[in-house]
């Protein structure tokens, strides 16, 4: 018995080792971090930043797409990793659509519960906001769902993968913890690590039905942006609080519609 449990921790280190994803996750963390400190540092002592910086934190969010092309091309997986774009046009759609959908039904609770929604939409609004919108959904996606989510559902199962898929995606949110307005709290924090992992549940399933296309990966982070809940006031916490509520419920549903059907069967979808 106790050779068995030294086989299979054996084999499971092995597979660790060879599937490059701590080296990936490593790397993804550490050219984030790196980047977007000279920009973190000037904001946190009150400091002007400067151009150079601004230019950093955005090259700071391909570091899981370079982490990818990196552990990737050692592995010659790059076309795996890389050249899945295809996908039904419904589940693109429906991607791009989700998140809107879900802040849209936490707003109509908020007004039906007698507060006052003052905005129905966080579209973006300055040009940083409008160049995140495309700066990392292409910087994040190869990385979270092209690289980590096949081999962490392969290891962990279809819906254990994906929340740890969350943990490190949330975890590398810390690159910008720090704005202009100060460095979120710790309870703050948390928070958005809770979301965050919520919404790798939802996103894995729509990339599932999707036949792992990585439109519909895009689609669904674009849609995040386009109307960002987390530009929603502290003051209106029980406006947050019903749209965390709301995706909890939507990432309960997406787990047990992966439990059931599993990852998406067959080859995947082409370029």
């Amino acid at each position: 018995m106790t050779e068995k449990i030294q086989v299979a921790w054996s084999s499971e280190r092995h597979a660790s080792a060879s599937d490059g994803l701590g080296k990936f996750v490593g790397l993804a963390w550490g050219t984030t971090w790196l980047l977007s400190a000279p920009l973190a540092l000037a904001w946190s002592r009150g400091l002007p930043a400067s151009g150079y910086m601004f230019a950093l934190a955005g090259l700071s969010a391909f570091g899981p797409t370079f982490a990818a092309f990196v552990v990737a091309r050692r592995q010659r997986r790059l076309r795996e990793v890389f050249c899945r774009f295809r996908a039904d046009p419904f589940w693109v759609v429906l991607a791009l659509a989700t998140p809107l959908l879900l802040h849209l039904v936490a707003r109509l609770l908020e007004a039906a519960l007698g507060g006052r929604v003052a905005q129905w939409f966080w579209l973006p609004q300055t040009s940083a906001q409008v160049a995140a919108v495309v700066l990392f959904s292409v910087g994040e996606e190869f990385g979270w769902r092209g690289f980590a989510h096949p081999l962490l559902v392969q290891r962990h199962g279809p819906v254990l993968g994906p929340l740890i898929t969350g943990v490190i995606w949330s975890i590398w949110h810390l690159a910008y913890a720090v704005t202009p307005e100060g460095t979120l709290s710790l309870s703050s924090f948390a928070v958005m690590m809770l979301e965050i992992t919520l919404w790798a549940v939802v996103v894995a399933w729509l990339y599932e039905r999707g036949k792992r296309g990585m439109s519909v990966a895009f689609a669904v982070h674009v849609g995040a942006h386009l109307d960002n809940s987390a530009r929603i006031p502290a003051e209106d916490w029980r406006l947050r609080l019903l749209t965390i509520i709301v995706l909890a419920i939507a990432a309960v549903f997406a787990a047990r519609a992966l439990a059931a059907n599993g990852p998406a069967k067959g080859r995947a979808a082409g370029p």
